[in-house]
């Protein structure tokens, strides 16, 4: 979890721009957040500088009702930053200051086992695989909450600037990519990943593995696609009026994981898997219409309203 400094202005570059806004986010806590909007129940597991920004976030992520028991706060280190320039068709680009930051100090002794154990779905990303003792510590917990029968879902959420080289980064993310139940990347990593510019569906199942459940591909204004191992397709996006694009991945796993952690089974039926998938993209779109991604984060109710609205 980090904060992003987002221009006041969109369409500038960082040095042009006039102002910035504090925006907290990072991949994992805007996933937990969202389901707490959801009226899900979740807890963050991760560190924060011992500093007003990371004792900011810890109350944030208290005040949206995520379960901060796993939450460290490092007494050296400093909470990261990110200045992110907002292009103006909402896309981002980003700036990071963590030499080290808090959350790369994350030690596997400090993971709170117990919180670990008690969760039906672990969800996590490849930034936590960058540098020790990080690694290690996200390691040990997805084989804590593997042991403790959790579904593993995953989100690259691939951040080039924070990798040596984008070899390390390709070669870190896929490292434990057959550990996991759920997969969910974007068009841009799904090219990554692969080293194909095509983005159809041999490209997507060249990624597949032997205990993967679902594989999901985003593909922004033109909503996602899904692979089981029995069937495939595509759910079309809503159509909004997208102003910042932060958050919406995050948005839209959230909305499914939401659909999933009491029913695993919905995964293996195809029409309740694309009424989930319906929803997660409308959680997604929704997230799209404010600057930020945290207080863009939709309710059910929202939601549901969204997809009335576009029957």
């Amino acid at each position: 979890m980090l904060i992003d400094f987002v221009p006041t202005v969109s369409g500038v570059s960082l040095a042009e721009a006039p102002g910035f806004v504090k925006a907290p986010g990072g991949a994992p806590a805007n996933v937990a957040i969202a389901v707490t909007r959801l009226g899900g129940k979740s807890a963050f597991v991760g560190k924060l500088g011992d500093d007003e920004f990371g004792h900011m976030l810890a109350g944030i992520l208290k005040q949206y009702g995520v379960k901060a028991e796993g939450i460290n706060f490092d007494e050296g280190a400093r909470t990261a930053l990110a200045f992110v320039t907002l292009r103006a068709d909402g896309e981002r680009e980003f700036m990071f200051y963590r030499n080290p930051s808090a959350d790369m100090l994350l030690k596997p002794e400090e993971l709170n086992l117990e919180l670990i154990r008690s969760a039906k779905v672990f969800h996590y990303g490849s930034i936590s695989l960058i540098v020790e003792p990080c690694r290690s510590a996200h390691l040990k917990a997805m084989q804590v909450a593997r042991d403790a029968g959790a579904l593993l879902s995953y989100d690259p959420n691939l951040r080039l600037p924070l990798w040596p080289s984008a070899e390390d980064a390709r070669e870190q993310i896929m490292s434990i990519w057959e550990k996991a139940d759920l997969i969910k990347i974007s068009d841009v990593e799904l090219e990554f990943l692969t080293g194909s510019d095509k983005i159809d569906d041999a490209s997507a199942m060249s990624l597949w593995h032997p205990n993967l459940k679902l594989l999901l591909v985003t593909l922004g204004e033109k909503g996602c696609r899904y692979y089981t191992k029995n069937f495939c397709g595509h759910v079309e996006a809503y159509h909004v009026n997208a102003v910042d694009t932060t958050g919406a991945g995050d948005s839209f796993v959230g909305a499914l994981l939401c659909k999933i952690v009491d029913d695993h089974s919905l995964i293996e039926d195809e029409s309740r898997l694309r009424e989930a998938l319906k929803f997660a993209n409308a959680c997604g779109a929704i997230t799209t219409t404010k600057k930020g991604a945290i207080p863009a984060l939709p309710t059910a109710d929202e939601v549901l309203s969204l997809m009335k609205g576009s029957k």
